[in-house]
């Protein structure tokens, strides 16, 4: 099938941005996007003239954002000056029309950037600018942009909305089950005792939809973390520094297959995609899933506010890691090539004035990822007990937003569909992980030698 005939995944479109095969057919797109001329600026960060041009993304994922970025504009045309040329991408577009544009010399003045290696790859290939010494190291630090977006102690992203990962549950079916909706499974054991009482009333405990892969994605991210005692050993494994055969560092996969076997998994979990896995437990078919905060809202509104919950993944890791919740956030950064960088920067600091962070949340319902937000605006006890523990307390990056494009398709992807159809064991998928990552290694030794480096910068985070 015409891969462009399909929608896109992040990972596909890694494949025909920055890390393969460019577009086509951008030229209008490129044409209209020169970056503004900026005008003289006043003294002491007074008002600026010209245009400036702004990419974003994120209405898909959180609806109302293109309300907060249209008053986020206004306002900022209105205080600093610059008229604002505004383009929300498709997500088909995020990276491979971005990594067009600034091989062309035509970038926006500030990109949308996904986390991780989605924007890492764009930095290694000198589209990024650097924002140390642009934006103030106080926004830099607050911002939310999470270790994975610094390399070699360069930040080259701002955050801007914070997306927490874990694993999202139906109060009604615990309450249905007996169980105690409000104190969660928080070991593997208590993970499976409540499994058999939920599967005794007649629902699923557990699954979801993995035929996109992302649920695979999720499964890897908040299982093999548990074995980990720092992010910098995600990278170890991906560029074959440490061994998948290893049964620490595939047990994440073992644990898929126990639930498979002892039959906690709905049974069509490979003919669904992720989000209609996850419509299973907003209609009381599924009792808990793999998902993100930023989804729990909908949830709500299908099962009450007290018919959700929201959980770290239960515990059978040993590693240092074990847990403790995972944090990735949304943000954006500044082309090289920005023809109003000044303006740039200014916007970026603009979005994490107090008065634009707390907005975020009265529009939107999303949590800022600035660490300075006021979360006494909160009126709804899930958000406000995700914000406290996912973002106030103590948490990690998401350690598969450091996941080489191969390794997603051939190891990830493939050993989560086979499991859960039987045709795979877990130590089976460790085999075909340290393949997967042998061959990449071998096909990629400049990249190899990035992650080596990026490394050290997760390991002094």
């Amino acid at each position: 099938m015409d891969p462009f005939a399909r929608p896109f995944s992040r990972r596909q479109l890694l494949r025909y941005g920055a890390g393969g095969l460019a577009f086509t057919g951008l030229g209008p797109l490129l044409a209209a996007c020169g970056g503004g001329d900026s005008g003289p600026a006043a003294e002491g960060g007074g008002k600026l003239t010209g245009e400036m041009n702004l990419w974003w993304w994120g209405e898909q994922e959180a609806v109302g954002l293109k309300k907060w970025v249209a008053d986020t504009n206004a306002k900022f045309t209105a205080e600093v000056g610059p008229s604002i040329k505004s383009n929300l991408l498709d997500t088909a577009q995020v990276i491979p029309q971005f990594t067009n544009a600034a091989a062309a010399g035509k970038p926006p003045d500030v990109q949308f950037l996904w986390n991780g290696i989605y924007h890492m790859e764009n930095a290694w290939l000198g589209h990024l600018e650097p924002l140390n010494g642009l934006v103030s190291d106080e926004v830099l630090a607050r911002s939310g942009a999470t270790a994975l977006s610094t390399f070699e102690g360069k930040q080259y992203r701002v955050g801007w909305y914070a997306i927490g990962m874990g694993m999202a549950y139906n109060k009604n079916l615990f309450e249905k089950a007996g169980l105690d909706a409000d104190s969660p499974p928080a070991t593997w054991d208590d993970l499976l005792a409540a499994s058999e009482k939920l599967k005794g009333i007649g629902v699923s405990p557990i699954g979801g939809g993995v035929k996109d892969g992302y649920l695979g994605e999720w499964w890897l991210g908040q299982g093999l973390t548990q074995n980990l005692d720092s992010p910098a050993d995600a990278i170890k494994l991906f560029i074959g520094e440490l061994d998948w055969r290893e049964p620490k560092y595939h047990e994440h996969w073992i644990r898929l297959e126990e639930l498979r076997k002892a039959g906690f998994i709905n049974n069509d979990i490979n003919s669904l995609e992720l989000y209609q896995g996850i419509q299973l437990m907003d209609t009381n078919k599924l009792a808990m899933t793999t998902s993100v905060s930023t989804l729990l809202p909908a949830s709500q509104k299908q099962l009450g506010e007290d018919g959700v919950g929201f959980m770290v993944m239960p515990v059978f890791g040993k590693g240092k890691l074990a847990g403790k919740p995972l944090l990735d956030s949304q943000g954006f950064g500044i082309p090289t090539k920005s023809k109003n960088k000044e303006a740039a920067v200014r916007w970026l600091e603009f979005i994490h004035s107090d008065e634009r962070v707390n907005a975020l949340y009265e529009t939107v319902e999303q949590v800022p990822a600035n660490e300075g937000f006021d979360p006494s605006s909160i009126t709804n006890p899930l958000i406000k007990s995700v914000h406290q523990r996912w973002i106030v307390d103590e948490h990690l990056p998401y350690v598969p937003n450091l996941m080489p494009t191969l390794f997603w398709s051939d190891a990830m992807f493939v050993a989560s569909q086979k499991i859960l159809n039987g045709t795979m064991t877990g130590e089976q998928a460790g085999e075909l992980a340290s393949e997967i990552t042998a061959k990449w290694k071998k096909r990629n030794p400049d990249l190899v030698e990035n992650y080596g480096k990026w490394s050290e910068d997760l390991a002094a985070a």
